[in-house]
């Protein structure tokens, strides 16, 4: 080809424009224009014999096949891993120069060319890239079927089986019976590469997890070998080190022939190519669409795995025409066509807006059928796609096509986030042809550069709808964040140990899924960075902002739309020539209103700035930003905001309170007015700044007005008063035919309010709303005319929720009440030119005079395209639609809303309802309006579902459920902003975490900003899955709504707003006290863990109490139950529930521990409840090793259905039994949590001398309130150690099942136990046995020793954030410490930060308290000597105690036996049982208060009773010394440390002092000296005595 043939240097002796050569005749390397002056010498690099035409020789030939015929060896790899890094293993694969080079060179068009050539003839090994169907396999079934026609068929035939396999839990045995098939080109032809790639990647992967995960990962007292007889592929590389070699060495070879020098399975391998495809010639708008697919080989078998992976597959496949439409826009770039340019970047745009819908695929509603994702299964194929090793490309999302080709497209030019760095590693691995159509768009004729060049405004509006389409917001990467943000949450919290995204760094103190949101933020961030600048704000931030609003336009006209002469409804026509803006039914447009003149004089009247309108002011930090964006739309530099531009574009009505607050402050308090306002029961107040001004300009003393309102000045303080205006949002009301619209029309309804009777006593005065009578002012009003040359800012945006539906042929219901018919005009519009489906409209309206384009509707009931029906609530002069007569008759009707004519046709109703597995006709319907009408149409909805087809009202939810959850009824409800009332009784946090809807007909609460909403009847309705607001039940879930931008939803609020029942009670003004403050905070946070460890159980406890799905497998047991079972309640019994009892409650040990120790003077007064070691010895008790043992034996099961099938009743009846205690546990710790939170609303109202009594009291509650919490868990072990899989008299076969347990002790050895010696399983020793044993009191020296323990055990964090691959491989392990569920090792890793942070700031007053000496005081011999057993010394005094009788040591404890008595706690917590209880068989246990094991915790009295009891004994309490005796000076030790360390040993008795004393049991001394140097002594072990430790449980 010769250089005369380039389009861009037009003559021979011109230079290219893409060299960097200045001289010019050498183009680019990879241009197809200079291929043949491509630097060094091409035959000689791809060995070309002479003769032959080097274009035509790389044509014939595919790129792999040229580029890695000579992948280096597996040692080799391995050397330039350890000798540069992982990351250096990118440089294995060919240069993107070197692949345009022999892809014959950009454009993107020759790379398609040569990829249609080659791929057919060498199985597309290059990767499948075409015209028509972009980056998926034009023939779904070719691969498949070519390997079922070669040896390789075992490979498939065994995937095809394995669901059954896995289910059988003989995976691994039947991969070791394949025999070995090489994947040589003898035996494996290239047509079945592909299939043979996915085939052996999946198996190998299945093979390597169920290794993982072979019932020993979790709690285990046993060890099994895992190992098979067979050859291993150990030498062929990391990747496949210890797979048998059957499907090792295959996988080997043809990752090879396919160009991968290190094998690993991608995403697309799982998805994309490893589909059936139901219906190939259903082409519109693509094939690969998740109703015309199947999942070709499952290896789960489960439903959320098939939905999953054809959930992804879909998001690629939309991309499918992408391909075809950026290749010719390039192709238009290089022959400078703008026109076809234009039509090829509005088919692309189309193409990006259409791609989110298929992310609504996967469905995380339990009533979307087939497209449910359960969070714990998807949990599970996370772990299964682990990486292969540490060196392989993660299984990522970055690895579908679309994000690196629109990256590349749109002219990304910073990876430096995250995600960026990681993308373009993973694009170094993609297939060569994808590659080199990535290099050919990125690196040659770009698209964008071209348009910036050619100012033609058209195709800069229609990029810049792209850029938003793309990575905006409300386009495809900001779905994509929202949908990963709940997917995440929920799994986080059931048992997904990592997430991507750069979550979970050592410095992180956000949650996974969070940090996980803000990785994807911040590569949104650096795709926009080209087109919108250095963003100062998260993307979320932009939304629901002037952010969004980015073309201008202008009022064309507003005309009438029906009879009423006020017109309250207008068609309001605005122009959108020349801005490239293109629209589809159900769009919305967002307008930045003008505030009407009358306001703005108004303001400028009462501050003196009416001759100053044209002044510049000086902005703040969001005025700033608005200037930039305003001159970023305007392509001009950033204009000076006048007087004028504040008023018009800013904030003036209704009047928030932070507004109000602001000029309370300017004005010093002085307005009574103002205050009036501020005293107001509703916000915001119906009013405008203007109106407020104006009253409050005559009660303020103009000194301190002027000095308030400078006007000598930069005027900066009026930028600070009043805020940017937000925009407002309208349905778009018609479809153009055009390919770019000029109009765009609205149907808008004017808002009318009362003014404030504070501002408008005596008369009533009617105002209109700010959007609305901007848009559609009154008539013959002044801002009837239309100025020129005042601009809007206005922008598109897409509801995905609310789209007509792809099938044309599906019939469709329209449900509006007024001006809600306004995006309805739309669909009608669209459907009438191309759809068969029918289309019906309920109409709801006032009066037949406000009945809304009725000649436009007549005309399509006469074409037969519409039916029509019609309510008027206030008219009797009705309309009746005639079927036959195809027309509206008159007649005279009882006034009625729209509910009355749906139940009329609630047959018609019904069928659309329901979806076509019940029978009906699966029809799509819309509601728009108000919330009166939203509610009056879901009431006759349900009554037509209760007359034709349901005998009971509660069972039309149920039908109504799953068409939401199927995303067939859509809402686009709205309201005018409603003033919400603030005079009502107050929600406290422990009211709203009792609100979780966990139970059958309970409620749900959620919190957002202060108030409390009860969303009950919502969830169904929720589009993104009821789990996602079961999640965040019965908490304060602001910071979600704030990341997934629902704080600036106007959709959202007005929502909202229905469903709220009252505010927040606010933290309380603890008046100083900055240690009630701390342990406020400390304690609300331990309350929502408490909440949302109880919600995250309760997602599968569904399941393992009933799902036959999960247990059977048709007929078969199916241990995939009891897997998930088996990784279920180890991951909750893990280090004793790990959220609730691990570092958190340490943490609030701590903290309470040291306010205590710190208010109380009394040093009799500082001995603190054994929590953690109650908590210890729990998890050391039999009843824990008991549990343990079974848990392991379920954990055997997992891979042995043989032994399984004989207790498959005893398996379920131990789930069912265990995930209810689970649940009651769970339960009562958020009830004492609630207890707890109770305190700190009542402890300030107490009457109380000092704050540090009040603190007192407070701190001593909450302690009992954790102790309890503590002996909780006891309870839980002692009741869950009875249960047992062991239950043959409820099996089919009983005598089967005892033989079985008989066959299995004989063979493991267990029946012969009495024939060995006896030994005690101790496998690790329990930390905390030696200290807690022998008392029930510690002091705070011991609490810090064990923080410190524990901060010394706790797993190190890394020092730097792991990268994507790392994070996969982590997942995928099996290791203990990644049972711990995201969720609960964040939680933990904060609390461990912040005890090392609270220890490091407080040890000087840690030491100050500390009964321990100061380093150096003291040498050990001293110590030894002081302490030494059989010194006089070791003997302290015993002086009698004030709360009780003395008692020697020896009436405590004997030298033989350790009987540690546990006494009652005052009023709160009275409890007297022998702890050697604890210790005893559960056969010994009978008369135990649970189930025969302990008695539970007696119930505390109310918070404030008990508060007001402690206060009123610390009021009583006697000075320290003012009644005991001194202790003789012959037993009074002399050293000064030695009193240092003397601790008064206090009664020990079984009975409790009811009110005489305030703390009996929990705050007297440990006889054995607590955390003392004489405990010290005392806790080593005795002479003559051996100590036997019990092994911890978990």
């Amino acid at each position: 080809m010769s250089e005369r043939s380039c389009p861009i240097s037009v003559s021979v002796v011109g230079r290219c424009p893409m060299s960097n050569n200045k001289e010019g005749r050498l183009g680019p390397r990879g241009c197809n224009f200079a291929s043949f002056e491509q630097q060094g010498d091409i035959r000689a690099a791809f060995n070309i014999p002479v003769g032959v035409d080097p274009n035509q020789y790389l044509r014939q030939r595919a790129i792999n096949e040229l580029l890695y015929s000579d992948v280096p060896s597996m040692p080799t790899i391995k050397e330039l891993q350890n000798s540069k890094g992982v990351k250096s293993l990118d440089s294995l694969n060919a240069t993107e120069q070197d692949l345009l080079a022999v892809a014959l060179g950009a454009p993107a068009r020759q790379v398609l060319l040569h990829a249609e050539e080659v791929g057919p003839r060498t199985g597309w090994r290059d990767g499948y890239l075409s015209t028509e169907y972009g980056f998926c396999p034009p023939d779904a079934d070719e691969a498949a079927g070519a390997l079922a026609r070669s040896p390789g068929r075992v490979w498939s035939d065994l995937c095809e089986r394995m669901p059954g396999c896995v289910a059988r839990g003989r995976v691994r045995e039947s991969i070791a019976a394949l025999a070995v098939v090489e994947g040589t080109e003898e035996l494996i032809p290239d047509k079945a590469l592909w299939a043979a790639l996915v085939a052996l990647g999946m198996l190998c992967s299945i093979y390597r997890y169920e290794d993982k995960h072979n019932g020993s990962e979790g709690v285990n007292v046993t060890s099994r070998s895992t190992t098979t007889n067979v050859e291993i592929s150990d030498e062929l590389g990391d990747e496949v080190k210890g797979i048998p070699k059957s499907i090792g060495l295959p996988y080997y070879q043809i990752c090879k022939r396919m160009g991968r020098s290190i094998p690993h399975l991608t995403f697309f391998d799982q998805s994309s190519y490893n589909l059936k495809i139901r219906d190939p010639t259903s082409v519109h708008p693509y094939v690969g669409r998740f109703d015309n697919t199947d999942l070709r080989w499952p290896m789960f078998g489960d439903q959320s795995e098939i939905a999953f992976l054809k959930g992804c597959a879909d998001t690629s496949a939309s991309f499918q025409h992408g391909v075809d439409a950026i290749a010719s826009a390039q192709e238009h770039v290089m022959t400078r066509n703008n026109e076809a340019l234009l039509r090829e970047l509005i088919r692309l745009k189309e193409i990006l807006e259409r791609m989110p819908n298929a992310f609504h695929s996967i469905s995380m509603n339990p009533n979307s059928g087939e497209n449910y994702v359960s969070p714990a299964e998807w949990v599970r194929w996370a772990k299964f796609s682990a990486p292969l090793s540490k060196r392989c490309p993660a299984t990522s999302g970055l690895q579908f096509p679309p994000y690196l080709v629109m990256d590349a497209f749109l002219g990304r030019s910073k990876y430096e986030s995250f995600l960026g760095a990681e993308g373009v590693h993973l694009r170094a691995w993609l297939p060569s042809n994808w590659r080199a159509f990535i290099a050919s768009i990125e690196y040659h004729y770009r698209i964008p550069d071209y348009v910036a060049q050619s100012g033609d405004q058209r195709l800069m509006g229609a990029l810049d709808s792209i850029v938003e389409a793309y990575t905006g917001e409300r386009g495809f990467m900001g779905t994509h964040r929202y949908k990963v943000f709940g997917l995440l949450e929920v799994a986080g919290k059931t048992g997904r140990s990592e997430t991507n995204g750069n979550s979970g760094s050592s410095d992180s103190n956000s949650r996974p899924w969070e940090e996980t949101h803000k990785a994807f933020s911040d590569a949104m961030k650096e795709r926009l960075e080209p087109y919108r600048g250095n963003l100062h704000v998260e993307p979320h931030q932009m939304r629901g902002t002037f952010a969004e609003c980015r073309y201008k336009s202008r009022v064309l006209s507003r005309t009438f739309v029906d009879t009423d002469p006020s017109r309250s409804i207008a068609r309001v026509m605005l122009d959108i020539q020349e801005t490239g803006i293109t629209f589809q039914p159900g769009d919305r447009l967002a307008i930045m209103p003008h505030n009407s003149l009358m306001e703005c004089a108004k303001v400028a009247a009462a501050l003196g700035l009416d001759t100053m309108l044209d002044q510049s002011v000086t902005l703040d930090k969001q005025w700033s930003r608005f200037a930039e964006h305003l001159g970023s739309v305007s392509n001009i530099s950033t204009p000076q905001l006048t007087v004028k531009d504040i008023l018009r574009r800013g904030h003036l009505a209704p009047l928030t309170k932070n507004l109000v607050m602001k000029l309370h402050t300017m004005l010093r308090t002085s307005s009574n007015t103002v205050l009036q306002i501020l005293a107001t029961t509703e916000w915001p107040v119906r009013a405008s700044l203007g109106d407020l001004l104006q009253a409050v300009v005559t009660d303020t003393s103009s000194q301190i007005w002027d000095q308030a309102f400078d006007l000598s000045g930069d005027l900066a303080w009026l930028s600070e008063l009043v805020p940017i205006e937000v925009p407002r949002t309208y349905s778009i009301s018609n479809y153009p035919n055009e390919l770019l619209p000029s109009t765009i029309d609205l149907t808008v309804s004017r808002s009318e309010y009362n003014l404030c009777p504070i501002l408008s006593d005596p008369t009533t005065i009617l105002r209109h709303g700010v959007g609305s009578s901007f848009l559609n002012p009154p008539v013959s009003s002044e801002d009837e005319f239309i100025a020129d040359g005042e601009d809007l800012l206005i922008g598109v945006s897409r509801p995905l929720a609310f789209q007509l539906p792809i099938d044309d042929a599906a019939p469709c219901a329209f449900f509006a009440g007024g001006s809600g018919i306004a995006p309805f005009r739309s669909f009608w519009q669209a459907r009438a030119s191309c759809s068969v489906g029918k289309n019906i409209l309920f109409l709801g309206v006032q009066s037949r005079e406000k009945f809304c384009y009725e000649n436009e509707l007549r005309e399509y009931i006469e074409a037969g395209l519409m039916e029509v029906y019609t309510t008027f609530s206030r008219d009797s002069r009705g309309l009746v639609f005639d079927r036959s007569r195809r027309e509206l008759v008159e007649k005279e009707i009882t006034p009625r809303y729209i509910d009355a004519v749906v139940v009329e046709q609630g047959a018609i109703v019904c069928d659309l309802v329901m979806s076509k597995k019940q029978g009906g006709l699966g029809g799509y319907l819309y509601v728009c309006g108000s919330l009166s009408v939203f509610d009056s149409v879901m009431s006759g909805i349900r009554k037509a579902i209760y007359n034709h087809r349901t005998a009971r009202m509660e069972s039309t939810d149920q039908i109504l459920d799953i068409a939401f959850a199927e995303r067939r009824f859509m809402l686009d409800v709205f309201m005018s902003p409603k003033p919400l009332p603030c005079n009502i009784p107050t929600i406290p946090l422990s009211q709203l975490a009792m609100h979780t809807g966990h139970t059958p007909n309970s409620r749900i609460y959620i919190a957002v900003h202060g108030s409390v909403y009860d969303v009950t009847d919502f969830c169904p309705m929720h589009p993104g899955g009821t789990n996602i607001i079961k999640s965040n039940a019965g908490v304060d879930c602001s910071k979600s709504f704030d990341l997934l931008a629902h704080t600036n939803n106007p959709e959202v609020s007005s929502l909202l707003n229905k469903y709220f029942i009252g505010h927040l009670t606010s933290k309380p003004n603890y008046h100083h006290c900055e240690e009630i403050s701390m342990l406020y905070d400390l304690w609300s946070d331990y309350l929502r863990t408490s909440v949302e460890t109880l919600v995250a159980h309760q997602f599968e406890v569904h399941e393992f109490m009933g799902s036959s799905k999960l247990w059977f497998q048709g007929s078969l047991f199916n241990m995939g139950g009891i897997r998930r079972f088996y990784h279920h309640q180890p991951r909750l019994l893990q280090n004793g529930f790990s959220a609730l009892f691990g570092a958190k409650l340490q943490e609030l040990f701590l903290k309470l521990s040291f306010t205590l120790a710190n208010a109380v003077t009394n040093s009799s007064s500082s001995q603190l409840p054994d929590i953690l070691g109650i908590i210890a010895r729990a998890k050391g008790s039999q009843d824990a090793m008991t549990t343990t043992n079974e848990i392991s034996q379920i954990g055997q099961f997992t891979c042995d259905s043989e032994a399984a099938r004989f207790h498959e009743q005893g398996i379920l009846e131990y789930a069912r039994a265990s995930v209810q205690l689970n649940m009651e546990l769970l339960e009562g710790i958020r009830e004492e949590a609630c207890r707890g939170m109770d305190a700190f609303n009542t402890v300030m109202n107490l009457d109380a001398p000092s704050g540090t009594q009040r603190l007192t009291a407070l701190s001593t509650f909450l302690l009992q309130v954790a102790e309890r919490m503590a002996m909780r868990l006891e309870g839980f072990y002692s009741k869950l150690a009875p249960l047992s899989v062991y239950r043959p008299e409820m099996e089919q076969n009983p005598a089967r099942t005892r033989w079985s347990l008989l066959r299995r002790k004989i063979q493991d050895g267990s029946f012969f136990i009495l024939t060995q010696d006896i030994g005690v399983l101790t496998p690790q020793k329990n930390p905390y046995a030696s200290q807690y044993l022998r008392g029930n009191e510690v002091e705070l020296d011991h609490v810090i020793t064990q923080i410190q323990q524990s901060i010394k055990r706790a797993p190190t964090l890394h020092p730097k954030a792991l990268d994507l691959t790392a994070q996969h491989v982590a997942r995928g392990q099996a290791t203990p410490s990644n049972q711990v569920s995201a969720y609960e090792s964040s939680e933990n890793n904060h609390a461990l930060k912040r005890m090392s942070s609270f220890m490091t700031s407080n040890m000087k007053a840690i030491r100050r308290l500390s009964k321990m000496p100061p380093q150096g005081s003291l040498s050990f011999e001293q110590l030894m000597n002081t302490y030494r057993p059989n010194s006089a010394a070791a003997v302290l005094p015993t002086p009698p105690s004030s709360r009780g009788s003395s008692r020697s040591r020896s009436s405590s404890h004997g030298a033989d036996n350790f009987n540690p008595i546990m006494t009652g706690m005052g009023n709160l917590n009275i409890r007297s049982q022998n702890l050697k209880a604890r210790n005893t068989s559960a056969s010994s246990s009978q008369g135990r208060g649970i189930k025969g094991s302990i008695t539970p915790p007696t119930p505390l009295l109310s918070s404030s009773a008990a508060l007001l009891a402690m206060l009123n004994k610390l009021n009583k309490r006697q000075k320290p010394g003012a009644s005991s005796p001194l202790p003789s000076p012959a037993n009074t030790v002399s050293s000064a440390v030695m009193r240092g360390s003397m601790v008064s040993s206090r009664s020990r008795g079984s009975s409790v002092v009811g009110n005489v004393h305030l703390r009996a049991r929990s705050m007297t001394s440990n006889a054995n000296g607590g955390g003392s140097l004489r405990g010290f002594m005392l806790q080593q072990p005795r002479k003559g005595r051996e100590e036997v430790g019990i092994a911890p449980t978990f």
